[in-house]
């Protein structure tokens, strides 16, 4: 019953992201849809009164507008967050984030990471929830979808069409994460989500106990949390919470949002890149990766402890700590890999009570951070490596290497390899001085292996703009909340930047045209070939550390 709703979860996912690609391809390329003619209005009303003027950017430009664009607006919410206590949406008398605090929550937030060093229950006023959080999760979501679609544009050869950023992103948050989120917060509130402004409600417990039960705008964060592969949720259980995730429906609900958007932009590629093989390709090797992680994580969880199930008290459920009874081990493992392939972070399980070998296809899906990844990063991403492969491939057979009729030269390489360098470096390096300061050690609550592979985790969640956490750290330190907040900022930012780069070269060059000898990136050898590249790097870079940590505590058990 596990694997068969496990399928039913994917094969849904399949079948709505193909509706949905091509539905974005139409918004991308401002060609009609259904909801043009109301939203042309809105759209316009927009542009008229932030005086946006429709025209074509370069891809500085468009960096140059996302990056300025994305500071006024973390200046605007460090500003809020520190003076939340005032009473507006406040009914709780939520005081104002310390500053360290605030500084880590809007670098999280606008960097589509949305680690949370707080609870957010007790943490944030509901107009902080609502100005800053829900507002981030579209304005960053948006400035991800934005940025991919740049990049295809560019490198399917339209080097004068790259686009106009302000234009993206108001055209992304009215058409497509808007309307999305609606449906899905509307489905939530009937399954029981709250979506209320009232105040926190004290009740009396059948043990004759005070209880405070906390409310708030939950259903409308929660949609655009898992559309937007955002993470942050409104209480600090997240989907494990019975306000965010209340029946096995909306976690299913929930499992297909995470991947949709992600899925859905490789179908956009193949639409606008007039090519759909090549986008069956992209999408086969994430697909190929995320089956494996499903599988590996569902085993290991199956398995639980080798000396439980010794004493045979766990061969029936396997390993449940740290898990909902209502989703058990499969819808766990399920969602623990989606969260973790799709860089949205949300958790419907502790994490830090995984296996060793379930908290390791954790870890590697977000070093790999290929397999669909944030809207659209997992495919830039994995569009990176497509170009190595070919490079590679053309080293070997000694020909040219080109990718989509470029020709692949020593600029694109040199770009590409500096990408692949700084997601390690960010990790490792980071890692490495966690565990040689004083600030850093004092935050591991579980010495050993374990400890090891907090730090680690802490880190590459943050390099891979993810969010989720093994929640065994103290975190909410001055050390913990910058060295994070640094990470998170380097991992947007300088990666969007190189692969904007690579497409914009790609783009100024002249089409080579396609003859027999070829070497074709739309067919099954090339996705092989592609899957091995992926997992090969990745294991060159990062084996070592997770020697050191989930695999070593795997053979102490």
């Amino acid at each position: 019953m596990e694997i068969l709703q496990i399928g039913i979860i994917l094969l849904v996912f399949v079948l709505l992201c193909i509706l949905v690609g091509k539905y974005i391809y139409k918004v991308s390329e401002h060609e009609r849809t259904f909801l043009d003619p109301v939203l042309d209005r809105v759209d316009n009303f927009i542009y008229r009164i932030s005086g946006i003027k429709k025209e074509d950017m370069s891809w500085k430009q468009y960096i140059f507008a996302l990056i300025s664009c994305n500071a006024v607006a973390a200046f605007l919410a460090f500003l809020i967050l520190r003076l939340q206590s005032i009473p507006i949406l406040n009914p709780n008398h939520i005081g104002s984030m310390e500053q360290g605090l605030t500084f880590n929550t809007v670098i999280a937030f606008m960097t589509n990471t949305d680690i949370q060093d707080y609870s957010g229950e007790w943490g944030l006023s509901y107009f902080s929830q609502m100005i800053v959080i829900t507002f981030f999760m579209f304005f960053a979501a948006a400035t991800g979808l934005a940025i991919t679609l740049a990049f295809i544009r560019a490198i399917s050869g339209r080097k004068k069409e790259i686009g106009n950023f302000y234009v993206d992103l108001v055209r992304i948050i009215t058409r497509i994460l808007l309307p999305l989120s609606i449906i899905v917060a509307v489905f939530f509130i009937q399954q029981g989500v709250p979506q209320t402004l009232a105040s926190n409600k004290t009740v009396t417990t059948i043990e004759g106990k005070l209880q405070d039960i906390p409310m708030g705008p939950v259903a409308s964060l929660e949609a655009i949390k898992m559309l937007g592969t955002n993470g942050g949720g409104f209480f600090g259980a997240n989907s494990a919470h019975p306000f965010e995730n209340p029946t096995p429906l909306t976690n299913a609900v929930q499992s297909v949002s995470i991947l949709l958007l992600a899925g859905a932009v490789v179908v956009c590629f193949g639409y606008m890149l007039k090519k759909k093989k090549q986008a069956i390709s992209i999408f086969a090797a994430m697909g190929v990766l995320l089956i494996i992680g499903i599988t590996i994580s569902y085993m290991a969880e199956k398995a639980g402890n080798p000396v439980l199930a010794g004493l045979g008290l766990n061969q029936l459920m396997g390993n449940m700590e740290g898990k909902e009874v209502r989703f058990g081990v499969g819808l766990s493992s399920l969602f623990t890999t989606l969260t973790t392939a799709t860089s949205t972070g949300a958790v419907n399980n502790m994490h830090d009570s995984l296996t060793p070998i379930g908290g390791a296809v954790a870890l590697m899906n977000m070093m790999l951070n290929v397999i669909f990844g944030g809207i659209g990063v997992g495919f830039m991403n994995m569009i990176m490596f497509a170009i190595l492969t070919v490079f590679l491939c053309g080293l070997m057979v000694g020909r040219t290497p080109e990718f989509l009729s470029k020709k692949i030269e020593g600029r694109e390489i040199k770009l590409i390899a500096l990408a692949i360098i700084i997601h390690p470096l960010l990790i490792l390096m980071f890692s490495a001085a966690a565990l040689i300061v004083p600030q850093g050690l004092a935050g591991i609550s579980n010495p050993g292996f374990h400890g090891l592979t907090e730090i680690l985790y802490q880190f590459t969640s943050a390099a891979a703009n993810n969010g989720s956490s093994f929640g065994g750290l103290n975190v909410n330190t001055m050390f913990w909340n910058t060295s994070t907040g640094i990470v998170m900022l380097a991992g947007r930012y300088i990666s969007m930047i190189i692969l904007i780069a690579v497409a914009a070269s790609l783009a100024s060059k002249r089409a080579i045209p396609v003859t027999s000898g070829t070497f074709r990136t739309d067919n099954a050898v090339f996705t092989v070939t592609l899957i091995f590249i992926v997992l090969v790097i990745g294991a060159l870079t990062f084996f070592p550390a997770l020697s050191l940590g989930p695999i070593a505590e795997q053979l102490t058990l």
